[in-house]
C-alpha cells in the first residue's frame, strides 16, 4: 500500500500498519512526539490501522490539532482522577478548548480551589502508570445500558440524543471508561508533566439555566514545562490587567448584587472617562454629517415583530412586560427605533444619505456565566448609527465608515486587529432571515466593496446579523481572546420590512439600503479594552484625574490652593490632596491611582512661585513655571499623546 505524507513524499508498505508504526518508521523522534493522525482528511487516533492507499499527516503537540488531542486526553486523566477521589461524582462533558480543557462535574458535595492540588496529585499517578487508551464501540441501546450501570445520568442523556443506528465510541484507560468520539493519545503517559488545573466555575448543564448548575474545572496542558510556565506567567499578567480588578481599585465602576447581575454602575471617575469617549465620538460623527437622536429604552413587541428580532433574537431579549393592553420589551438594539424616525417624513434621493446616530442604552439577556464586568453586561451603551443610502451610495458611505474606524483606532493607538466579513449560515433558518436572493445580493455587494477598498479580510460563516452580512473589526486585547470592537452591517432586509422609501430622480419610490455601524462598539466594552491595554494608565487626555496637587504640609496649602485653581481654570481635571498625610504616602497613593502627573508643593516652590512635577513613572522635574506646565498639559491633551 502507498502512504502519501503531508510533505508529498510516498512510502510503500507490504502489510497493514498503524499510524503510530508509520510515524516511528518515518522518524524515531516523530514517533515519540506524535499525538494525532489525519488519515484521508479525518483526524484519527495513532492506533488506527491503515490497510490501503492513504494520505497521512502526523501531528505533534507543536501543531494545534496535536495539542488539542493531548489536552483532550488530559481531560480524561483528570476525570479518572476525580472518580478515584470522588466516586459519587457524575461526569458531564470534558472537551479541549482554545487554551486548555475543562470537565463539567456534578459533585455530591461542593469542592473548592484547595482540592485542585489533590486532583493533580492523583493525575500524576495515572500519567505515571502509562495506561493505554483503548477505543471500542457499542450499539446505542448497549451504550445506554452501560451508562446506566455506572450511574452516569449525563452520559445517558447524551447517548439518548444520538441517532438510533449510531455506533457509540468509548475510551478505556485502566479502571476508567468514558463516552467519547476521540481522538486521543496512545497512553496516559504521553500526557507528560506539563499540565495545571487552573480554577473552578459554575456551568449549567448544556448551557441552559433551566438545568442543574455543575462544577466546571478549567485546566491546561502543553508538551513542555517551559511552555506551561510561559502560559501561567501570561495568566498572572492577565490578572494584573483584568479590567474588573482595575476598575474596582481605581474607582471606575462597581457592581451590586442587589442592583442585578450584568448591571455595572459607573462611579464619578469612570463616568468621566465614559463621557470623554462619548464626546469624542459624537464630535467626530457631527463632523461627518450625522444627526443625533434620543430614543426610548423600550418598544412594543409589535415593533420587534416587524423588525424580525422577535423571531430571530428573542432568546437574547428580556421577557416582555404588559402595560395596559400592550406588550413592551427592553430593547436589545436601536435599529427599529431609527427605522421609525426615518419613516417619520418623506425623503428624496437628493437628501440621502441620512445618517442617524445615538449613544443608546440597550439591554440583552446574557447568560450569567458569560457576564464579564463592563466588557459584557446585560446593560450597555452602543455608539450606534444607521445610514440610509441609495444603492449607488453604498461604496462611498461604507468607505467613509471604514475610514472613521481606522482614524479612531489611530487616536487610541489600536494596531492589533483583523477584519472579518461575517456571512450567514445558509442552513440556519432559525437565526437568519430566510431570503436567499437578498442574502446573495447583500453578501456579494459587501464583498465587492471590501475588495474595491483593498481591505484585507477573512470570511467567517454563521457570524452575520440575522438581517445581513457585516464587516467586523476584531481586536486582539492584551489578555484573552479577540473580540469585536467595531462593525458595519449591510442591510437590505429591515428597510423593506418597515416599508421605507425615498423618491428617486425619476420620481419613483425606491427602498433605501441601511448601513448599521458602531465605531466604538459599546462604550462599556471599549472602555474595558482601554483599561486592560493601558493597565489603567490612561493617556493624559483620557485620565479621569490628570493632575494631583500634593502639598508637603498644611503650611503650603494656600499656594497649593492657588495652583489647583489655576489648573482648574485651564480646564485640567485636578485634585488637591488636603489630608495631613506625609508626602511620601500621598505620592505612593497617587501612583497607585495611576494619576499622570503630581505637582509637589513645598517651601521652595511657594517662595519661588514654581512647581516640582513628578510623573507616574517616577521622573521628576523641578523649578517649572506654572504657565509652562499648563501649556505642556494642553499640548499633550491636544495631541492625544500616549
Amino acid at each position: 500500500m502507498k502512504i502519501t505524507l503531508k510533505d508529498g513524499s510516498v512510502r510503500e508498505y507490504d502489510r497493514p500498519m498503524s499510524a503510530y508504526e508509520i510515524a516511528c518508521d518515518i522518524s524515531e523522534g516523530l514517533g515519540r512526539m506524535a499525538c494525532l493522525a489525519n488519515i484521508n482528511g479525518e483526524d484519527k487516533d495513532l492506533r488506527t490501522v491503515i490497510d490501503g492507499d492513504a494520505a497521512l499527516s502526523i501531528y505533534t503537540a507543536r501543531d494545534p490539532q496535536g495539542l488539542a488531542a493531548l489536552r483532550h486526553t488530559a481531560s480524561h486523566v483528570m476525570a479518572q482522577a476525580i472518580k478515584h477521589l470522588y466516586p459519587s461524582a457524575k461526569l458531564a462533558i470534558g472537551p479541549s478548548i482554545a487554551e486548555g480543557f475543562y470537565y463539567d462535574i456534578d459533585f455530591a458535595e461542593p469542592i473548592s480551589a484547595d482540592d485542585l492540588t489533590k486532583i493533580e496529585d492523583e493525575m500524576k499517578k495515572i500519567v505515571k502508570q502509562d495506561l493505554p487508551l483503548e477505543r471500542y464501540e457499542l450499539p446505542r441501546e448497549e451504550a445506554i445500558a452501560w451508562a446506566k450501570s455506572v450511574e452516569e445520568p449525563y452520559k445517558v442523556e447524551l447517548i439518548t440524543d444520538l441517532p438510533e443506528d449510531a455506533a457509540i465510541s468509548f475510551y478505556k484507560q485502566g479502571d476508567f471508561t468514558d463516552l467519547c468520539a476521540g481522538p486521543h493519545l496512545m497512553s496516559t503517559g504521553k500526557v507528560g508533566k506539563a499540565y495545571k488545573l487552573l480554577n473552578l466555575a459554575g456551568a449549567y448543564w448544556r448551557g441552559s439555566e433551566k438545568n442543574k448548575m455543575l462544577t466546571r474545572i478549567y485546566a491546561t496542558a502543553f508538551a513542555k514545562k517551559d511552555e506551561l510556565d510561559e502560559y501561567l506567567q501570561k495568566l498572572e499578567e492577565a490578572k494584573k490587567r483584568d479590567h474588573r480588578k482595575l476598575g474596582r481599585e481605581l474607582g471606575l465602576f462597581m457592581t451590586d448584587e442587589l442592583v442585578g447581575k450584568g448591571m455595572p454602575m459607573f462611579l464619578p471617575k469612570g463616568y468621566t472617562v465614559w463621557r470623554i469617549l462619548e464626546n469624542y465620538i459624537r464630535d467626530k460623527e457631527l463632523a461627518q454629517g450625522y444627526q443625533h437622536v434620543l430614543t426610548p429604552c423600550i418598544g412594543t413587541v409589535d415593533l420587534y415583530k416587524t423588525s424580525g428580532h422577535w423571531d430571530h433574537y428573542q432568546k437574547n431579549m428580556f421577557p416582555a412586560m404588559q402595560v395596559e393592553d400592550e406588550m413592551y420589551v427592553l430593547r436589545p438594539m436601536n435599529c427599529p427605533h431609527h427605522m421609525r424616525i426615518y419613516a417619520n417624513q418623506p425623503h428624496s434621493y437628493r437628501n440621502l444619505p441620512v445618517r442617524i446616530g445615538e449613544i443608546a442604552h440597550d439591554f440583552r439577556y446574557e447568560a450569567s456565566g458569560t457576564l464579564k464586568g463592563i466588557e459584557r453586561g446585560r446593560h450597555f451603551c452602543q455608539n450606534d448609527a444607521h445610514l440610509f443610502v441609495t444603492p449607488e451610495q453604498i461604496k462611498d458611505e461604507f468607505s467613509k465608515v471604514v475610514d472613521l474606524i481606522f482614524d479612531t483606532y489611530k487616536d487610541f493607538g489600536i494596531t492589533d486587529y483583523r477584519c472579518v466579513l461575517s456571512l450567514r449560515d445558509p442552513a440556519d433558518k432559525e437565526k437568519y432571515h430566510d431570503d436567499d436572493e437578498m442574502w446573495n445580493t447583500a453578501e456579494n455587494a459587501l464583498r465587492e466593496v471590501l475588495n474595491e477598498l483593498g481591505l484585507e479580510y477573512t470570511e467567517e460563516i454563521g457570524e452575520a446579523a440575522f438581517y445581513g452580512p457585516k464587516l467586523d473589526v476584531n481586536v486582539k486585547p492584551a489578555i484573552g481572546a479577540e473580540y469585536t470592537l467595531s462593525t458595519c452591517q449591510l442591510d437590505f432586509c429591515l428597510p423593506a420590512k418597515f416599508n421605507l422609501v425615498y423618491i428617486d430622480k425619476d420620481n419613483q419610490e425606491r427602498t433605501p439600503v441601511v448601513l448599521h455601524r458602531a465605531i466604538l462598539g459599546s462604550l462599556d466594552r471599549f472602555m474595558a479594552y482601554l483599561i486592560e491595554e493601558t493597565m489603567g494608565n490612561f493617556p493624559l487626555w483620557l485620565a479621569p484625574v490628570q493632575v494631583k496637587v500634593l502639598p508637603i504640609s498644611d503650611r503650603f496649602m494656600d499656594y497649593a490652593e492657588k495652583v489647583n485653581a489655576a489648573l482648574e481654570d485651564a480646564g485640567i481635571r485636578t485634585e488637591l490632596d488636603r489630608r495631613g498625610e506625609k508626602i511620601g504616602y500621598k505620592i505612593r497613593e497617587a501612583q497607585q491611582q495611576k494619576v499622570p502627573y503630581m505637582v509637589i508643593v513645598g517651601q521652595k516652590e511657594a517662595e519661588s512661585s514654581t512647581l516640582s512635577i513628578r510623573n507616574r513613572a517616577g521622573e521628576e522635574t523641578h523649578d517649572v513655571a506654572e504657565d509652562a506646565f499648563i501649556k505642556q498639559l494642553k499640548e499633550e491633551i491636544r495631541a492625544k499623546a500616549r
